[in-house]
């Protein structure tokens, strides 16, 4: 109570000098000065209408700002408002916060000096009032409000100081009130920073978990791949291996060694998201010296991969699904068979492993439906944050050859979920 008698005192005190001066200038004037009651009259009538409109303003403070202190009476407004953003996502949220603004009329907006200066049109918040002319708070009050903002970079983050306050000077809050309208403008581009900043930040949550969502049903996509390989790899090796032990015993043996080094190499992966590039080629070898007992003389294998490339970090199973493609779209429909190669090189890009046969090539009988490769990329893309890459071309002068460039080292596993 004590902080609005003295609000509507200060005011009034303000006023009541005002109309002294003037009263007694009214008087020194020889002709006018004799008829001093209307002078009274008038001083008495503005004395009492600034009074009504200083009770109107604290009024209207208390339904806007649920409690009537200096920081809400004030006309001039200011707030600090920390987005977390580095500074020039922070001056492009303030600056479409701010256009959004109601009533607003002039933005000028200086994104290499982080500021944002605007007008703003004072809302008639009690409509046209039949005293509206005669009520001496509006007498020398311009219409519009004005509003400077300024981003300081902090870092990761940037720091808004926002200002907003009537278009007249300082001096002039002695006698004029904005009726709450710079509190309410503070306000609501605080509340509009805070909304956006609110959005961003759900997106990027539900970025993240789309992304790992994408990820459990790309992993759930190829196992179900294997599920349905495995079991026609394991049919028709074992049944190779059962002829093989009428006709030759020793092939047939050299077989199920293959397949037992193959299974050993599989069996763990089913839990293991990375392996090695030296696992997945013992893996992918002991596949191809099946197939080679399987197709003789048809598959020729090239290995040419450093030692000190073979602790390279790679998805378990990629290397396998390039080999099984080689085989099954490049030399299997080949009468003649072909050779497949298995290379890896080492660059300031990382490690690249290509997989290239001299089969087919790309041809709509061959070319199957795509999902053993496009279940690499996925993973890639998942494990890797876009620092990885399949490419898949023609080889030269037959067949095809697909490259898996990735780093040397494994990245982190927050790292692959960002």
């Amino acid at each position: 109570m004590f902080k609005r008698l003295f609000f509507v005192f200060r005011i009034a005190f303000a006023w009541g000098v005002a109309v002294m001066l003037f009263a007694a200038l009214y008087s020194g004037i020889p002709i006018i000065g004799r008829f001093e009651a209307p002078a009274i009259l008038l001083g008495f009538g503005t004395m009492a209408l600034v009074i009504a409109g200083a009770f109107s303003h604290l009024h209207r403070v208390k339904l806007i700002a649920g409690r009537v202190d200096h920081d809400t009476l004030d006309n001039r407004q200011k707030r600090l408002v920390e987005i977390p953003f580095e500074a020039g996502e922070a001056f492009d949220l303030l600056d479409a916060a701010v256009r959004e603004l109601p009533g607003i009329e002039q933005v000028d907006s200086a994104r290499d000096s982080l500021q944002v200066r605007a007008k703003i049109a004072r809302p008639r918040t009690y409509g046209e009032h039949p005293l509206r002319r005669w009520n001496p708070l509006l007498w020398f009050g311009q219409p519009r409000n004005q509003m400077l903002a300024t981003v300081t970079p902090a870092g990761d983050s940037g720091r808004v100081t926002l200002i907003c306050e009537p278009e007249n000077p300082a001096w002039s809050d002695w006698f004029l009130v904005d009726d709450g309208t710079n509190y309410e403008n503070a306000e609501a581009i605080v509340r509009a920073i805070t909304r956006r900043v609110g959005e961003r930040r759900r997106g990027e949550q539900a970025s993240a978990t789309q992304t790992a969502e994408q990820k459990e049903l790309t992993e759930a996509k190829l196992h179900l791949l294997h599920a349905q390989v495995e079991p026609h790899f394991l049919y028709n090796t074992l049944a190779s291996a059962q002829l093989l032990t009428r006709s030759d015993p020793a092939r047939a043996e050299a077989m199920l060694g293959h397949l037992i080094q193959y299974l050993r190499r599989s069996l763990p992966s089913a839990e293991e998201e990375m392996s090695t590039l030296g696992a997945e080629l013992e893996r992918a070898l002991a596949y191809l010296e099946i197939l080679k007992i399987r197709m003789g003389d048809r598959l020729q294998v090239q290995v040419d991969i450093a030692e000190s490339l073979r602790a390279t970090p790679l998805p378990a199973m990629m290397l396998q699904t390039l080999v099984e493609n080689a085989i099954k779209h490049g030399l299997e429909p080949r009468t003649g068979g072909g050779t497949v190669w298995i290379r890896a090189r080492a660059d300031d890009a990382g490690v690249a492993v290509t997989v290239a046969d001299d089969g087919e090539g790309f041809n709509t009988k061959t070319s199957g439906t795509g999902i053993g490769l496009k279940n690499v990329r996925e993973r890639l893309r998942l494990r890797y944050a876009g620092v990885a890459n399949l490419s898949v071309v023609a080889n030269f002068p037959a067949g095809v050859a697909a490259t898996i460039t990735v780093p040397a080292q494994a990245p982190s596993r927050s790292a692959a979920h960002g």
